[in-house]
């Protein structure tokens, strides 16, 4: 099989190994509890393993990480800018949080993508009210901080000039 962890930037890539028989497993960035455990039973499929103890004790841990953190992230408001895959993982883990992903851009994000990210909110409470953005740029970001504030802002470095011009807070990633 032929697993790739970016469905979005390995398209031909997926299509030319399954062209050649390959079973293809493709996630998007596995960030957090639900996206990892689907990663991990992929994975348990395609080797015919089971998913190891240790990293179901470790599953046991990052949920009572997010029990113990959910008063500082429930409801705050994130921007996510980035590779269509990274913020289609990003946005899912936020969702699961109780966070809001009120603003998720990708510059090469297409309707596929959009489409996905949109099902994501369209699933969660915590999506009412965020909107995805295909095929704009930082420039159209910054636009949105100005007319539409978030309390933390997630991407590259070059949210720097975000962060700066805005006063919006940049986690990088």
């Amino acid at each position: 099989a032929t697993v790739s962890m970016q469905e979005f930037c390995t398209e031909k890539s997926l299509a030319y190994a399954a062209s050649k028989g390959q079973e293809i497993a493709a996630f998007n960035h596995p960030v957090g509890v639900a996206a990892t455990d689907k990663f991990l039973m992929e994975i348990a499929r395609l080797t015919g393993k089971s998913i190891p103890a240790e990293l179901e004790k470790e599953r046991g841990r990052l949920v009572d990480a997010i029990a113990d953190s959910s008063a500082h992230i429930h409801g705050k408001k994130f921007a996510i800018y980035g590779d269509p895959d990274l913020t289609l993982g990003l946005t899912a883990f936020l969702l699961e949080l109780g966070a809001e992903p009120v603003h998720v851009l990708a510059t090469n994000g297409n309707e596929t993508w959009a489409n996905k990210v949109q099902a994501l909110f369209d699933a969660s409470p915590f999506g009412k009210g965020c909107h995805v953005y295909a095929g704009k740029d930082l420039w159209h970001m910054r636009s949105l901080l100005f007319t539409e504030p978030v309390d933390f802002l997630i991407g590259n470095t070059y949210g720097k000039y975000l962060e700066r011009d805005t006063g919006t807070p940049l986690i990088r990633i």
